[in-house]
């Protein structure tokens, strides 16, 4: 990368500075890290090997835990190696791809949740016009679209940040590198740039946001016209989705919308989209879905018959 920059690495404080605590941060995150890795693959491979599973719901909600997968693991081994070293540094390199690989794969899980609403919205409110509207050709387009999107978006984070001139302190009060520490850092003027990054990611996180809670209203609107038990399987799939997007969406918007400072709670608020998101993704859409369970067992029964 061609920096803008006299400074070559910088220094990652970490969660916490006290060594009891940071073996605290080890282990808490190791078992969120492997249980985020076990659910989203459990489920990659259920999609995938069966034969019920071949809806677009199913089809969007792989590609979220491929996101998932990919999102939690630019951040969180990092700062497993970090929480048990004296000294967390990160190279400039390496901290310009961090932040390209997470947000990379941060806005392609937020098209691809605004995708899964889309699509229970024609299911629930469209359902004769469903398979018109959701044909298999247009799902591919759509998450074609979602990688596309997603990689012009953090390549235009990259961009500006490299622009950005680094030459006095590299102390980043933070476990990874992302905007806002840096932006502290930089030696000039960065109020416009903050208004780049806000009508960037802040107008991509509110934007989207507002488009899932107005769909997702329609929706629940709508279900006055089902019947019971349709009213209860739609209330337990949208209810999932609210929760993810409550959970994803609430702390995207307070990082990324707002001006150019670091807050002490900043830190614990990002735990919440990097790790606590990605961890609850799988036990929310497996344990709320009766589908994707009677899935799972076909396939722990196959697996065991081939034995």
């Amino acid at each position: 990368m061609q920096q803008n920059s006299s400074v070559t690495e910088f220094v990652l404080l970490g969660l916490t500075q006290d060594p009891q605590r940071q073996n605290m941060v080890f282990f808490i995150f190791l078992l969120f890290y492997v249980c985020t890795l076990v659910g989203n693959m459990l489920i990659i491979v259920t999609i995938t090997f069966s034969s019920t599973l071949g809806s677009p719901m199913y089809f969007f909600l792989f590609h979220l835990s491929c996101a998932d997968t990919f999102f939690s693991t630019s951040i969180v081994p990092r700062l497993l190696v970090d929480s048990l070293s004296a000294k967390k540094i990160i190279s400039y390199n390496e901290c310009m791809t961090q932040i390209f690989v997470l947000h990379l794969f941060g806005s392609l899980e937020i098209f691809v949740l605004v995708l899964m609403a889309i699509d229970r919205y024609v299911a629930i409110c469209k359902p004769l016009r469903y398979p018109t509207i959701m044909r298999r050709q247009v799902c591919l387009i759509s998450i074609v679209f979602a990688w596309i999107g997603s990689f012009v978006h953090g390549t235009t984070q990259i961009i500006l940040l490299l622009r950005l001139p680094f030459c006095g302190p590299n102390l980043i009060d933070h476990y990874c590198c992302d905007l806002q520490p840096l932006l502290k850092l930089a030696c000039m003027d960065t109020y416009v740039v903050n208004l780049l990054f806000v009508s960037n990611s802040g107008a991509l996180c509110s934007c989207s946001f507002v488009v899932l809670m107005i769909s997702y209203i329609v929706i629940l609107r709508s279900l006055r016209n089902h019947s019971a038990d349709g009213r209860k399987k739609a209330l337990s799939t949208c209810s999932s989705h609210i929760i993810v997007v409550v959970l994803f969406f609430g702390p995207c918007i307070f990082i990324y919308t707002r001006p150019p400072t670091t807050l002490p709670i900043d830190k614990m608020v990002t735990v919440f989209y990097t790790a606590g998101t990605p961890f609850l993704n799988p036990l929310v859409y497996t344990l709320r879905n009766a589908e994707v369970k009677n899935a799972m067992r076909k396939l722990w029964h196959v697996l065991r018959m081939g034995e």
